[in-house]
């Protein structure tokens, strides 16, 4: 039911052509860093909670970004979460209307890490620096295949959560994520961690453990 609440409230703020892009968090423990040393620390850097929008006075499911995290993250840390949250939604919109090529997709994940638009030449160039060894990677990250989809799409996904883990030169992304198709009213989520190498300046993806995907549907006239 919680994807269908999020649906509901995508399509209010999509009518009111409101995007909240704040990265603050909350004063929950889970925004709280734990570390046992510079090279081994576990963080949670993203979930979803309730916020109060002013505008609709209301109140919709929204995601927070750990922020106090932002400003000690490491470049490789920041290139694996970059990478991760280039092909998941994370409550992407316009800045001021959509541009002919879709060049100004403000995506609340990838503008926290300071990298700009979705798919520009500073969001993509940056995980190329970071990748360059990692063939199949490099191949993901040509502009043809970056997606520019805002959260009032028909078909998209979006983050539920996001740990960030560090083991001496592994870093673990590990989500849990969720899916629409408003037009066949289907849903569907899954989890996965990714596993990076951070190797001769470089990072590489050498494991992905995927969870089955977990499929449902929903009724647009529920009730009737």
């Amino acid at each position: 039911m919680k994807l269908i609440y999020l649906l509901l409230g995508i399509l209010i703020l999509a009518s009111c052509g409101v995007s909240d892009t704040n990265t603050n968090t909350n004063n929950t423990s889970e925004s709280k860093i734990a570390k046992s040393s510079p090279k081994n620390k576990s963080v949670k850097f993203l979930w979803r909670d309730m916020k109060f929008d002013s505008t609709l006075n209301d109140t919709f499911n929204s995601i927070f970004i750990n922020k106090d995290y932002l400003d000690i993250m490491t470049e490789p840390e920041k290139a694996a979460l970059g990478y991760v949250a280039t092909f998941i939604g994370n409550e992407c919109w316009w800045d001021d209307k959509a541009n002919d090529d879709r060049s100004n997709l403000d995506c609340k994940i990838i503008t926290a890490l300071g990298l700009g638009y979705q798919c520009s030449e500073k969001h993509l160039g940056f995980l190329r620096k970071w990748f360059t060894r990692d063939k199949q990677i490099m191949s993901e990250l040509e502009s043809s295949n970056c997606p520019t989809i805002p959260f009032t799409a028909t078909s998209q996904t979006t983050f539920e959560e996001i740990n960030l883990t560090t083991k001496n030169d592994t870093i673990i992304v590990a989500y849990k994520a969720s899916g629409v198709n408003v037009r066949e009213q289907a849903t569907w989520e899954w989890s996965e961690s990714d596993y990076f190498l951070v190797a001769a300046g470089g990072l590489s993806l050498i494991k992905k453990d995927e969870s089955k995907v977990k499929h449902g549907t929903f009724g647009m006239t529920e009730g009737k």
